[in-house]
């Protein structure tokens, strides 16, 4: 057991305890986890610079458009961006706030700052670029802390209006609910002590102990090419690093977004080999909500800007994620069904 990185990790993500509490910055607050512990799914490529899109108008009344059938290569495809207000962005209007699901203890994406009580990170600053579009300057948004495996029956429950929080675009997944085009680009690796054995997703993992998050991709990649390795999961991905520290597991499986912030973590371990999948991270929605796919898909095409350094989501990969990714060139581009 290092000890040192078990302080360093419980100093970066104290209070986890759900509750109530008034983020400053945006009148944000956060209320109970829908279920125990959060995690997954994550150095992500960069993609090319987004093209300029117009915001077209399709009207609330516009309905799902016949789409083609998902495969790995479309996957990552979603609605074209459009301001308008349909049933679900008018429903969020009506409340007057914006309740999203999300992460509090992955580093960089979405935690608690110790030192000011506030969620901060590259997903927090995205969802709350979605409440300002909707609803205005300082807007109210409900952060809820869901887990890996609770974030589909959230949005299918309505207990949530968005999930951003790591989450793959995938065409499982995509049979029940909706996601915008893809923000950020990121790949299954490992996760491993410098000294380990362990060098990448092989045959090196035969009769280690691999970690990864129930419900996560990296569990389903283990489930069909485990390598020989006994497999242990957890409901929250950051419980595998507490288990590398423990020496109860050997090795993580997770997407490398969130590895390498697990490294920034502890220096005693690194990412071993290279991505092995692709990971495109997409805002989740319930399925039934064309228009706000449409909405945010606009927010992320003015997020995206023209690619440059200047946009608002350089800007936020500067300040969350260039550490610990360096040399992300911009967003991945979006691609759209319609």
């Amino acid at each position: 057991m290092r000890a040192r990185g078990l302080v360093n990790l419980r100093a970066v993500l104290a209070p986890v305890a759900a509750g109530m509490c008034v983020m400053a910055a945006a009148a944000a607050v956060l209320v109970p986890s829908l279920g125990g512990g959060a995690g997954e799914d994550g150095p992500g490529r960069g993609g090319a610079a987004a093209p300029a899109v117009t915001h077209r108008a399709y009207g609330p009344g516009a309905g799902r458009p016949a789409v083609a059938k998902c495969t790995a290569r479309n996957a990552a495809e979603s609605l074209r961006p459009s301001p308008d207000d349909g049933a679900a962005v008018s429903r969020i209007k009506e409340k007057g706030q914006l309740v999203v699901g999300v992460d509090q203890n992955t580093y960089r994406w979405g935690y608690r700052n110790p030192a000011t009580g506030e969620l901060e990170g590259f997903d927090i600053e995205l969802a709350r670029a979605v409440a300002e579009d909707i609803l205005g300057p300082r807007p109210k948004v409900v952060f809820k802390a869901v887990p890996t495996s609770q974030r589909i029956p959230a949005l299918q429950r309505r207990t949530v209006d968005l999930v951003v929080r790591t989450m793959t675009i995938n065409c499982a997944r995509k049979e029940q609910v909706a996601f915008s085009t893809a923000y950020f680009q990121a790949g299954q690796q490992v996760l491993a002590p410098k000294a380990s054995k362990v060098t990448a997703f092989d045959d090196s993992l035969r009769g280690k102990r691999v970690c990864t998050a129930a419900g996560s991709t990296g569990e389903s990649e283990l489930s069909a090419r485990r390598h020989g390795a006994k497999v242990l999961t957890v409901p929250n991905q950051l419980d595998c690093l507490v288990r590398l520290q423990l020496g109860e597991a050997d090795a993580v499986v997770t997407d490398n977004a969130l590895a390498a912030a697990q490294a920034a973590q502890d220096p005693a371990v690194e990412l071993k080999g290279k991505p092995f999948t692709d990971e495109p991270y997409g805002v989740a929605m319930n399925k039934g909500d064309t228009d706000l796919v449409r909405r945010v898909n606009k927010v992320l095409d003015d997020y995206r800007g023209d690619g440059g350094a200047d946009s608002r989501w350089m800007r936020a990969y500067r300040t969350w994620l260039e550490d610990d990714l360096p040399g992300i060139s911009g967003p991945p581009s979006p691609e759209y069904s319609d």
